[in-house]
């Protein structure tokens, strides 16, 4: 059975059916609901997971009103979605008006609505859409008033309680100015431009403001109005959407379950928004400084977002609820969605039900087979090796390696290849060497001790390169070397020098996958200029990029028309979300100075100018990268004024490098909230406002890799500006990523 997403013979994507037997969460979720049916929290529910383009579980569940007569809840009925409608309706408005070139997030809303507190406002429409504009929660409803030109007034003219950008306040206000900016913008009223633009084009058909009579004995009945006696159905529930005429930007769609899964899909195929446009609106778009994270419009993680559950991840899944008791959550990285539709409120007002929404979304994910498994990760050397390495058969390989190249049993790759048959006829090596020790530029080549097969040194004053007399003989190249996810640990220009060259010489390039140990999902600037190019960042990424390095193989061998012939053996058990503790694989020093996944973490920010002079990030401590320092800090004076910035997953306390540098040392206390990138800007900005030029960030050029950043750096601004305006950068390397992940 299809569940198509088309209008005017135009498909834009569709989601069908799977058995409910596939769906290995269904009697936990059917348990559940019961549960909260018969504990009196819902009358009852429409539960829908997506996984894949697949509808895995879709159900009713009790009743969809219990007075004045009980009525059976049915797939097809149409529910209140409340705030839902603040990303169902407004938001995709916004969106839709963005890609039209009409409106800039960053805008103030004066623009479109001039006489906003009296034209003399700085909130802009990001602050709006991530409710960080200094307005209050609510219009006052008492004494009562009615229309919709009147609420708009109120909504202009409101004194904001607090400054733009400091504060989250979840505000109703906000999505009433924002209503009315669609409204002004595209000159329809929001209900109608949702209808044309958003709806209909999905086949959203029983979405709607001011459902009509019609519709009426499918709508799932909310609160008793106190005046009749009788609850309101087919009647917004929200009382200041009801005064404005049941159309305002915070509150006023109905919807069924099946509608808002064709939306759920329809975001995640990324067909009927521009993948970009999607991957700016719901990636984080709240102040950097802040834990609470929105995206714009969007839910990501905040004290509003427990209908995310307990497994899917923080940070790329979003959503949204709404008080009546519906929920909306997204996750791309595992192509899934959970709808839950239900009128918690009916008939007398209702319990908190944020428990068992997540409770629901904690189910779905697991019975998705996502969530914490600390499996057995394969890498792909794990894979090659169980079939006995088949591809290189009868192939004279070379080996780019180092003591990274194990397999889970902590056997060297060339001593499991040559075991095999496998004929390696020579061992290349990137920085510090075949075992992983040396800490100098001029590498020599040498023997293995155990195999004695010639070991090639790929970094040897200036040398980084295969030359075509390193290759003459060579049938194959196999690359499997452990990185650690930042653009300038040089392991990665390695590869991209090998693979490059391997194209040219037309010989098969091999890489051998492993994780990118602090997770493929987060991403952070800056991203690297062009001009900026070096041996520490030969292609244009951001500093975290969030890719293994056979996704990063794929994506240069692809963008920069290399032709290679390029095969990447993939890992297996090993999903984005995961860190390298999570995979069961042994930790092997990747580097002299890198001894823990703690300092991997720490290191694209710290090592962000560490070529300052008379600056030290660590070397040669007992803990590099995980601690700064210079005889001219002062270690509890930097510890304060860093505690004092609130950077989000991080603290900072004094310590000593050594007998006569001070310096600080930092401890993440939530690793999924922390951005290194963030905490790198911060230990800029405090050395350069703390002691004036001592730090030469020019000299840090090539790590910075960027030069609006480093201009910003050396004019002292403020780390959260900075990162807030790498912010459209990263969402279009997102974008730019995608067709190459490959988990």
């Amino acid at each position: 059975m299809k569940f198509p997403l088309a209008v005017a013979g135009m498909a834009l994507c569709a989601v069908s059916y799977a058995s409910a037997q596939t769906f290995a969460g269904s009697a936990a979720l059917d348990a559940a609901t019961e549960q909260a049916i018969r504990d009196g929290l819902i009358p009852g529910a429409v539960i829908i997971i997506g996984h894949d383009g697949k509808i895995v579980h879709r159900k009713a569940y009790g009743a969809r009103a219990l007075v004045p007569a009980r009525e059976t809840a049915t797939l097809d009925t149409i529910y209140d979605v409340a705030s839902l409608t603040k990303v169902v309706a407004t938001t995709p408005a916004i969106m839709k008006l963005y890609e039209q070139g009409k409106l800039m997030i960053d805008d103030p809303v004066t623009k479109y609505l001039p006489e906003f507190q009296g034209g003399k406002s700085n909130i802009t429409i990001r602050n709006l859409l991530t409710h960080y504009s200094g307005l209050r929660p609510d219009l006052d409803i008492d004494p009562a008033w009615a229309g919709y030109e009147t609420g708009i007034r109120k909504a202009l003219t409101d004194k904001p309680a607090g400054p733009p950008g400091q504060n989250f306040v979840y505000s109703d206000i906000n999505f009433e100015l924002v209503g009315e900016v669609v409204r002004r913008v595209s000159g329809k009223p929001l209900d109608q431009f949702a209808r044309e633009q958003i709806f209909e084009p999905l086949g959203m058909l029983e979405t709607t403001f001011k459902p009509a009579a019609a519709l009426m004995a499918r709508i799932a009945p909310t609160e008793v109005d106190a005046s009749t006696g009788k609850p309101l159905r087919g009647v917004v529930h929200d009382p200041t959407a009801r005064y404005m005429g049941g159309v305002a930007g915070h509150a006023g769609v109905f919807s069924t379950a099946d509608d808002l899964a064709r939306y759920a899909q329809a975001m995640l195929d990324m067909r009927f928004f521009a993948p970009a446009t999607i991957a700016l609106f719901t990636s984080p778009a709240s102040p950097p400084d802040h834990p609470i994270r929105r995206g714009l419009g969007w839910d990501i993680d905040s004290p509003y977002s427990s209908n995310r559950g307990d497994i899917f991840p923080r940070g790329v899944s979003y959503g949204h609820t709404g008080f009546t008791g519906p929920a909306l959550w997204i996750d791309p990285a595992s192509k899934s969605f959970v709808v839950i539709m239900t009128n918690r409120v009916h008939p007398k007002g209702g319990r908190s039900i944020n428990e068992w929404r997540r409770t629901v979304a904690t189910i779905a994910a697991s019975g998705l087979g996502l969530g914490p498994k600390n499996d057995h990760v394969m890498t792909g050397l794990d894979v090659l090796a169980q079939a006995r390495f088949a591809p290189f058969e009868g192939h004279q390989l070379g080996l780019i390696t180092n003591q990274t190249g194990i397999d889970r049993q902590g056997r060297r790759n060339v001593d499991v290849m040559l075991a095999a048959g496998v004929k390696v006829a020579a061992i290349f090596t990137p920085e510090h060497g075949i075992t992983g020790r040396e800490d100098r530029p001029d590498i020599g080549d040498t023997r293995d001790q155990t195999t004695g097969l010639p070991v090639r040194s790929l970094y040897n004053n200036g040398r980084y390169r295969l030359t075509p007399e390193m290759l003459r003989g060579l049938d194959a190249l196999v690359f499997d070397i452990q990185d650690v996810g930042a653009r300038f640990y040089t392991y990665s220009c390695t590869m991209l020098y090998a693979l490059e060259e391997a194209a040219k010489a037309k010989l098969p390039f091999y890489v051998l996958d492993r994780p990118n140990p602090v997770t493929g999902l987060h991403v952070e600037g800056p991203m690297l200029d062009t001009n900026l190019q070096s041996f520490v960042g030969c292609y244009d990424l951001p500093v975290r990029h969030g890719l293994t390095l056979g996704e990063l193989a794929t994506m240069a061998n692809a963008e920069r028309n290399w032709n290679a012939d390029l095969h990447v053996v993939k890992m297996q058990n090993w999903e984005r979300s995961d860190w390298f503790d999570s995979t069961a694989l042994p930790w092997i020093d990747p580097s002299p100075n890198m001894r823990s996944l703690n300092a991997a973490t720490l290191y694209p920010g710290l090592a962000l100018i560490e070529s300052s002079k008379n600056y030290s990030v660590g070397r040669g401590t007992d803990a590099p990268f995980e601690q700064i320092g210079a005889e001219w800090v002062r270690g509890v004076e930097l510890a304060e004024f860093l505690n004092a910035r609130y950077i989000p997953g991080v603290r900072v306390y004094p310590t000593h490098l050594n007998a006569t540098t001070e310096g600080v040392r930092f401890v993440i206390s939530d690793r999924d909230q922390f951005d290194s990138i963030r905490l790198g800007l911060e230990v800029a900005y405090a050395l350069h406002k703390l002691y004036p030029g001592k730090i030469d960030f020019e000299l840090s050029k090539q790590l910075i890799g960027n030069r609006k950043v480093i201009d910003a750096l050396k004019a002292g601004d403020d780390p959260r500006v900075i990162e807030q305006g790498l912010m459209n950068d990263i969402a279009a390397f997102m974008n730019r990523r995608r067709p190459f992940l490959l988990y």
